[in-house]
């Protein structure tokens, strides 16, 4: 028994000082977001808010998060519709080479974006097409649908199939089963698609460094201001707002992921998350 409680303590011990390697870079964002000198380095020398007041004069930010919000959003809306349409399959029925073809949609999960993001800039090249935020879009859509696909697969596996059999036994037909049946049941795990990929895609640069044209995306228009030292005070404020941002997001997601949970009759706290 205390070997066991040993070990467990060790572990409690090596989580925290994990967690705090890692989140301690992100607490400095708000902390020299709000310092009123143009350094980035300690001691702080004041409280100040005037660095959130340069991003609301800043044309290049604004057009950046325009461009940003219609990737975000067009991305989130087409990975999670096709991942809706493989999860569904996947749940439901079996077909051939199925392991190895949900092998290869999964594998942009495991590989390199940088990978990823030359190997499309070449194909779209010898495609003769220009680079536009569409091609980001294209880009974001092949690394953010087996996110899709992970957090729908939980949803549809949950689901109780007597419940479609008994809309089949009453007449309903496949279309009107889905539509007023599975997918009300689904719904909090979709809602969670579209909160989680486009959280993804707002924050995703390297992809978005290679294959946007001239309508740069908000993390390109950061990477590009980092070269400016008395830039680095409105990016650390730009950095909170989007830090704060994408918790609020992935909270939500959690919830309707949760919620998902408890209308299967599961118990959410066990079920496995989003990723």
């Amino acid at each position: 028994m205390s070997n066991r409680r040993n070990k467990l303590n060790w572990l409690n011990l090596y989580a925290v000082a994990y967690m705090v390697f890692l989140y301690a870079p992100v607490v400095l964002l708000p902390i020299f977001a709000f310092n009123s000198s143009t350094i980035i380095a300690f001691p702080l020398n004041g409280f100040t808010t005037e660095w959130f007041g340069v991003l609301w004069t800043t044309e290049a930010l604004h057009n950046a998060v325009r461009n940003s919000m219609l990737v975000s959003v067009s991305t989130a809306i087409i990975s999670t519709v096709l991942g809706l349409f493989a999860a569904r399959a996947v749940a439901r029925y079996t077909f051939p080479f199925q392991r190895g073809i949900m092998g290869l949609v999964m594998l942009p999960l495991v590989l390199p974006e940088i990978i990823i993001a030359v190997s499309l800039l070449i194909v779209l090249i010898q495609l003769g097409l220009s680079l536009s935020l569409w091609t980001v879009v294209l880009g974001h859509v092949l690394i953010c649908t087996p996110f899709s696909i992970a957090v729908l697969s939980s949803a549809f596996r949950g689901l109780d199939p007597s419940m479609e059999e008994a809309s089949f036994d009453l007449g309903e037909t496949h279309w009107g089963t889905f539509r007023r049946v599975t997918f009300p049941l689904v719904m909090p795990g979709v809602i969670s698609s579209l909160l989680i990929t486009f959280t993804i895609s707002l924050d995703e640069f390297i992809i978005a460094f290679f294959l946007t044209g001239t309508e740069v995306t908000l993390p390109v228009y950061i990477w590009s201001q980092l070269r400016f030292p008395a830039k680095l005070p409105s990016i650390m404020a730009l950095g909170t707002i989007l830090l704060a941002l994408t918790v609020v997001l992935l909270i939500l997601a959690e919830f309707f992921r949760r919620r998902s949970a408890t209308r299967r009759g599961l118990d959410a706290s066990t079920t496995e998350g989003l990723i």
